[in-house]
């Protein structure tokens, strides 16, 4: 049997019994990176060959896990932290799999994002997950827009050289919304910050990222402000004057032309 087996997100204890007593009995084990994983493999004493499976060489890797199989072996895939497949390596090897009629299971656990929605506080009932934005601005905009009038909260995995560029693109996007981001999931040194995105997140930006927004409401309540608070709002928030009358004209559904107007009046 293949199996797709979740590993801690951060605190090595959060794995399951059953993930432990799915490796052990594994004759080999695919894993992202093969130096992370030792380290989780050899705090609980499990000793196998290791081989990688990451966005580079998935599709080899799915070959020789398929190969592995037709000999008769157990297998184990893992990624770095997490559940393999979702944002991280894994996709390939599934479509490979179900192609090939090779049978295959999941061995559940740790999860980033629905631990970063508990801890965000915001709207948990219904939520979108969209994982990493493109690197592009043009696709990330793109995407973004797909979502924006979504009324539910929105999850995203950030690298944390990408946080300040993201969430200047969802605000973008998006417009003014509470969003909280969450790192260091299990760690000693976790943390929850909420912010509005005009305000960006302050701060050094370490270790990887899950940034929660607040999902479009019916009425933007900055249109209950006046022409030149709404645009004294975004400016104050660091947008330039252009940028602010953009976003001002769309919040209100007006020309950019009446927004401009009373732009000429601040300095």
């Amino acid at each position: 049997m293949i199996y797709f087996v979740a590993t801690p997100i951060g605190n090595l204890k959060d794995i399951t019994l059953r993930a432990l007593e799915t490796l052990r009995a594994a004759d080999v084990i695919f894993c992202e990176d093969t130096r992370h994983s030792l380290k989780l493999l050899n705090a609980y004493e499990i000793k196998k060959p290791l081989y990688p499976c990451h966005k580079f060489n998935e599709r080899e890797a799915a070959l020789k896990i398929l190969a592995a199989h037709k000999e008769g072996k157990e297998i184990a895939v893992i990624s770095d932290a997490g559940m393999p497949v979702i944002s991280d390596p894994g996709n390939t090897v599934c479509k490979v799999l179900t192609e090939e009629g090779a049978p295959f299971t999941v061995i559940p656990g740790a999860n980033a994002a629905l631990s970063a929605l508990v801890l965000s506080a915001l709207p948990a009932d219904r939520f979108a997950f969209i994982g990493f934005l493109p690197d592009k601005a043009g696709e990330k905009k793109r995407l973004l827009e797909k979502y924006k009038n979504l009324d539910i909260t929105t999850v995203f995995h950030v690298a944390p050289q990408d946080v300040d560029r993201d969430i200047s693109a969802v605000y973008a996007v998006f417009g003014e919304r509470r969003a909280c981001a969450v790192r260091e999931i299990t760690k000693m040194h976790e943390e929850a910050v909420r912010f509005n995105l005009s305000q960006g997140l302050q701060g050094e930006k370490r270790g990887e990222y899950v940034l929660l927004v607040e999902g479009a409401s019916g009425e933007n309540e900055l249109n209950a402000l006046t022409e030149k608070e709404h645009l004294l709002h975004y400016i104050s928030g660091g947008m330039d004057k252009k940028d602010a009358v953009k976003q001002v004209a769309k919040d209100r559904g007006v020309p950019k032309s009446e927004i401009y107007k009373i732009a000429l009046d601040i300095d």
